[in-house]
C-alpha cells in the first residue's frame, strides 16, 4: 500500500536573532536565509523547500517579531502575519534564556494552526536549564510539542522533521520537486551582498541599506552582476563607500566569493553607492524595493 503524500507550509517565527535563520538553512540543507549576530536581517519572506519521497515542506523565514517603529517595520511585520495566516504548521522559536513576551506571543494562544515550541541554543545549556525551560514554556503556551533543538549543532532536529511530518496535510506537493526556493536566482544575489554589509559596517549602517540588482545576466562561464547599494543619507553614502573606495571594495570581494560558491560559477560583480532619502519611512520608495504589494 502506498504511503499518503504529505505536503504544507511551515512558517519559522519568532523574535529577532534567535536562530530562525540557521534553522531553517539547517533544515533545508542550504543556505537560503541572511544569519549574521545582528538583529533584523531577515526583511522578506523567504522560503526554502525541502522534499522526500512521500512529502514536501515549504519552510517560511520571517523577519523576526518587533514593536513596529516606521514604514519598513510595519511591511516586515505584515510578512509575519501573512505567514501565520497561510501556515499548516507553526514553528515558534525562543532562546534558552528568554522570556514570555505577552504583547508578542498573545496571538500564539488564539492560534488554530498546529504550533511546535522549538527552545533553541541547548548547546549552551546548564544542568536542568534544558528540563526547567520546558515546564516554563508548558505553563504559558499549549504547542503540540516542545523541542529543545539546537540550530548551531543540528541536535534534535530529525525530532522537528519528524514532529512536523506528523502534523503535515495529505496533499500533493505545491512545487515541482527538484526545487530549493520561490525566490528568484537575483533575490539570493542581493541577499548574499546585503549580509556582507551587515558584516562589515558598524552602528546604523547596515539597517539604512538595501540592495538591488540591475543587472544579471548568466553567460555560459560567468555571471555579470550590476548591483546599487541605496542609503538614507550622504553621509552613509561616504561611510559605505570608505577611503578611496576601500570598504565598497572589501564588500565587494567577499560577496563575489559567496556569490561564487552559491550560483557554482565565475562572478563578475559592479557595485555602486545611491541615496534614497528616508527610504524606509516611505511607502512609494519601500514598494520599489518589493516590500509592499
Amino acid at each position: 500500500m502506498q504511503t499518503p503524500h504529505k505536503a504544507g507550509f511551515v512558517s519559522i517565527v519568532g523574535k529577532p536573532n534567535v536562530g530562525k535563520s540557521s534553522l531553517m538553512n539547517k533544515l533545508v540543507g542550504e543556505n537560503l536565509s541572511i544569519i549574521t549576530a545582528k538583529s533584523q536581517t531577515t526583511r522578506h519572506r523567504i522560503m526554502g523547500i525541502l522534499n522526500g519521497e512521500d512529502f514536501q515542506i515549504v519552510y517560511s523565514d520571517t523577519p523576526g517579531l518587533l514593536e513596529p517603529k516606521y514604514e519598513l517595520h510595519q511591511a516586515m511585520m505584515s510578512y509575519v502575519k501573512v505567514s501565520l495566516e497561510d501556515a499548516d504548521v507553526v514553528l515558534l522559536i525562543v532562546e534558552l534564556e528568554e522570556k514570555y513576551d505577552e504583547q508578542l506571543f498573545e496571538r500564539f494562544k488564539k492560534l488554530k494552526t498546529p504550533l511546535l515550541l522549538l527552545v533553541n541554543k541547548i548547546d549552551l545549556a546548564k544542568g536542568s536549564q534544558v528540563t526547567d525551560k520546558i515546564d516554563y514554556w508548558k505553563s504559558l503556551l499549549t504547542p503540540a510539542e516542545i523541542i529543545p533543538v539546537s540550530a548551531k549543532t543540528g541536535e534534535n532536529l530529525n525530532l522537528v522533521l519528524e514532529a512536523i511530518k506528523k502534523q503535515l496535510p495529505e496533499h500533493p506537493g505545491f512545487y515541482p520537486k527538484d526545487n530549493l526556493t520561490d525566490r528568484s536566482e537575483r533575490f539570493f544575489a542581493a541577499e548574499i551582498i546585503r549580509e556582507k554589509i551587515f558584516l562589515n559596517y558598524e552602528q546604523e549602517i547596515p539597517y539604512s541599506t538595501e540592495v538591488s540588482i540591475d543587472s544579471f545576466k548568466e553567460e555560459d562561464a560567468i555571471i555579470r552582476i550590476r548591483a546599487v547599494i541605496f542609503v538614507e543619507r550622504d553621509s552613509q553614502k561616504g561611510i559605505v563607500i570608505g577611503k578611496a573606495g576601500s570598504s565598497l571594495k572589501k564588500v565587494g570581494t567577499d560577496a563575489r566569493q559567496d556569490l561564487e560558491k552559491f550560483f557554482g560559477k565565475k562572478i563578475f560583480l559592479e557595485t555602486h553607492v545611491k541615496v534614497a532619502d528616508n527610504w524606509r519611512k516611505e511607502k512609494l520608495k519601500l514598494k520599489h524595493f518589493g516590500y509592499l504589494e
